[in-house]
């Protein structure tokens, strides 16, 4: 579940908050990982109390049309952020291999490294668990490395977590890391992770240990995955911040700046942060993976071979990629941006994942005795409405900078309407409002 929080998106807004942010933004990549922590624990809940995952209830609670908007969703946000994936390992193996091979060969081999290391799990779901251990210590050591090696400033960091600032400067950096900390089809992920252990759903008892178990598992993901996100974020302020190159940093050329910055012939920082990224790009493409079956499966109830159902839902983010690696391979300012449009792109998304969630877990026909309480019902509304909140000064901002002509107008205000349209419709679904769209509330019965 922490690799959730340490994509290779989330070490693109990393970086690109620290070098243009400096250590103002640290307090929100804080903030954000508390918030993504909330949605985690809400998500494992929902799975763990009921057997049944996030997409598969929403397949049943709510009407076929809405079930498939919902599907639509996020499958966008899949391959949003599986672009960001495939492409952040592609560019470590470009790093690795010392420019030999160039991104779309990148992109091939991630693809097809993939499925080999999906054959894990038939020797056993821990073994899986323990590769995954493997590639997050090999993050957290070559991020601490770098952090280390970079001496920087303990009070202004400090300072950066405790004290919120926010600048129209950094506004774009401060939505890009709420997007790829909270990331919405990770939101599915959880609910169905917690599924590989058996839980006897009738033994009161056995689901509250198993809350218990998983809550101090999450902590722990989470804490972790915050401190390797912290390292990344000062080591970019500490070198970049307030220079010429700040707004030229991305994934694709951090590690030539790093070289140049604290490099030299006896300490490979190039090699480090490549071996850094690619243990970030291979992780998240797998669960990646994981995602999409459960996606596909929940929201469709396709009933497929899992080898063929994981080579459909990477055929979906894969061909894409390839594009994408063909027609910025040599532009590396133009992905960077592509890449920062991405995050935003799944801060857009969260809604669609968030509110159906708050409102499953706070109905007690579903979860029973493990409905959340008001307090935590309250507290994870008014994360939504945060989100919600930032996405609406995301469209009027895209529409004051972007739209030009009528026609572009026109079909920008439907889409943004239709958006929104549909933000209400899930919020007022399952409340006594609900009604007033010919609906019911929700209808499943826990057993």
């Amino acid at each position: 579940m922490s690799v959730a929080f340490l994509d290779p998106g989330n070490l693109e807004g990393d970086l690109q908050a620290g070098a243009i942010a400096g250590y103002s933004l640290l307090w929100l990549l804080f903030w954000a990982t508390v918030m993504g922590l909330l949605i985690q624990l809400l998500s494992l809940r929902l799975g763990v109390a009921t057997g049944r995952h996030l997409a598969e209830i929403c397949r049943d609670e709510y009407p076929f049309w809405a079930g498939l908007m919902l599907w639509f969703m996020a499958e966008v946000a899949l391959i949003g952020a599986d672009i960001q994936e495939v492409i952040g390992s592609a560019i470590a193996i470009r790093i690795l291999s010392k420019g030999v091979l160039p991104l779309w060969a990148g992109v091939l081999i991630t693809a097809c490294d993939c499925f080999i290391f999906l054959f894990l799990e038939n020797y056993g779901f821990r073994k899986l668990e323990a590769f995954f251990a493997v590639l997050i210590s090999s993050m957290a050591l070559s991020f601490a490395w770098m952090f280390v090696d970079t001496k920087p400033s303990g009070h202004e960091l400090v300072e950066g977590i405790l004290i919120p600032r926010l600048s129209s400067k950094t506004v774009q950096q401060a939505v890009g890391i709420i997007g790829c900390v909270i990331t919405p089809y990770n939101v599915f992920l959880y609910s169905a992770l917690v599924q590989s252990r058996k839980i006897d759903l009738k033994k009161k008892g056995r689901v509250q240990e198993a809350l218990n178990y998983y809550t101090y598992e999450s902590y722990t993901a989470v804490f972790v995955s915050f401190i390797i996100n912290l390292f990344v974020t000062t080591v970019f302020a500490k070198g970049f911040y307030g220079t010429s190159q700040a707004r030229t940093i991305g994934l694709v050329n951090a590690g030539e700046y790093l070289q140049e910055r604290y490099g030299g012939r006896n300490f490979p920082i190039l090699y480090i942060w490549g071996v850094g990224l690619l243990a970030a790009g291979q992780s998240s493409t797998i669960t990646g993976t994981y995602a999409g079956q459960f996606i596909m499966g929940g929201f469709l109830n396709l009933q497929l071979k899992k080898w063929l159902r994981s080579l459909i839902t990477r055929s979906c983010a894969i061909l894409p990629t390839i594009i994408v690696a063909v027609v910025f391979n040599r532009s590396e300012e133009l992905l960077d941006v592509l890449n920062e449009w991405l995050n935003v792109l799944q801060a857009m998304q969260i809604p669609f994942a968030v509110i159906p969630l708050v409102h499953l877990v706070s109905n007690d026909q579903i979860m029973g005795g493990f409905k959340i309480g008001t307090n935590l019902e309250r507290t994870a509304w008014g994360v939504a409405a945060l989100v919600i909140a930032i996405n609406g000064y995301i469209l009027v901002d895209f529409f004051i900078s972007e739209v030009h002509g009528l026609a572009f107008g026109i079909i920008v205000c439907v889409a943004a309407s239709s958006y929104v349209a549909f933000i209400v419709y899930l919020i007022f679904r399952g409340t006594n409002l609900g009604s007033w769209f010919g609906s019911h509330g929700f209808a499943y019965t826990r057993t």
